[in-house]
C-alpha cells in the first residue's frame, strides 16, 4: 500500500520548478546530459546534481555514465505517463500560460510530439482514434487497451513489431495514456512505442534535433489516410 509520506515525497519532487523542468525536456525519450538538464532548468550544475540524485533515488530517473558524462532519462514509462497526466490537467486550469511555458501554447507541440517513446498530439490521438474504429484496438478497464485479432494483422501488415512488442516481458502491452493537449487517452506502453518506431522507420515522422516536437512528413499525412483511414 502506497502511504501519504511516500506519496507527498514524489508529488514534492516532480514539483519543484528546477526538476519539473527537467522532467518536461526528458519527456522527449532521450537521454541528456547533467549540464544540458541544468541549462534547462536556469540552474547551476552542482544545484542540479543535488536534484538529480534525488530523483535516480526516487526511482523517477534512471543514470548512465558514458565517458566524462552522465545521461539520464525517465526510469520508465509510468514516469512519463504520470507527467503528462499532470500537464492536462495543469492546461484546465483558467490562469494563462505562464512566458515560458511554451509547451501549452505551442501548435507544433500540440500536433505531433513524442510522449517518452510514444506519439501523442492531434497525430497520436488520430491513430488511436482509427485503430478503435475499425476494431483493432479496445478499451480493456480503465487504464489499458486490447489489441484485437484484426488489430495484430493490421499492426503486422504496416510493419509494427509484434513479436517485439509481446516480448516486452513487464512492461505494459498498451496502456490508455491521457494528452495533456486532446485531453482523451492515446496509446502508450510497448505497443505504442512500436508504432511510433515505425513511423520512425518508415519516413512517416521525423524528430527534431531537440524537444518533443515531431514533424509528420508528406509520406506520413498519406499513410495516415491510406492505412488508417485518417486525417490531421
Amino acid at each position: 500500500m502506497i502511504t501519504v509520506n511516500a506519496l507527498s515525497e514524489v508529488a514534492a519532487l516532480m514539483g519543484d520548478p528546477a526538476r519539473a523542468s527537467m522532467l518536461q525536456l526528458l519527456m522527449d525519450g532521450r537521454a541528456h546530459t547533467a549540464s544540458d538538464l541544468a541549462i534547462t532548468a536556469g540552474i547551476t550544475a552542482q544545484t542540479a546534481s543535488g536534484h538529480l540524485s534525488r530523483m535516480v533515488e526516487a526511482n523517477l530517473l534512471a543514470a548512465r555514465a558514458q565517458g566524462r558524462n552522465r545521461f539520464y532519462r525517465l526510469a520508465s514509462g509510468d514516469v512519463a505517463h504520470a507527467i503528462e497526466s499532470l500537464m492536462a490537467l495543469v492546461d484546465t486550469r483558467a490562469a494563462p500560460a505562464a512566458k515560458n511555458a511554451a509547451w501549452r501554447r505551442d501548435p507544433d507541440l500540440r500536433f505531433c510530439r513524442t510522449c517518452y517513446d510514444h506519439l501523442a498530439g492531434q497525430v497520436g490521438i488520430a491513430v488511436t482514434d482509427a485503430l478503435t474504429q475499425h476494431g483493432h484496438l479496445e478499451p480493456k478497464g480503465a487504464r489499458d487497451w486490447r489489441l484485437t485479432d484484426s488489430g495484430d494483422l493490421f499492426c503486422r501488415r504496416i510493419g509494427v513489431d509484434i513479436p517485439g512488442v509481446r516480448r516486452a516481458g513487464s512492461r505494459h502491452f498498451a496502456r490508455q495514456c491521457l494528452d495533456w493537449s486532446e485531453r482523451r487517452p492515446h496509446i502508450s506502453g510497448a505497443l505504442g512505442a512500436a508504432i511510433a518506431d515505425t513511423f520512425f522507420k518508415r519516413g512517416w515522422a521525423e524528430r527534431l534535433r531537440r524537444g518533443r516536437t515531431v514533424r509528420l512528413t508528406d509520406s506520413g499525412r498519406r499513410a495516415l489516410g491510406s492505412h488508417f483511414g485518417a486525417t490531421v
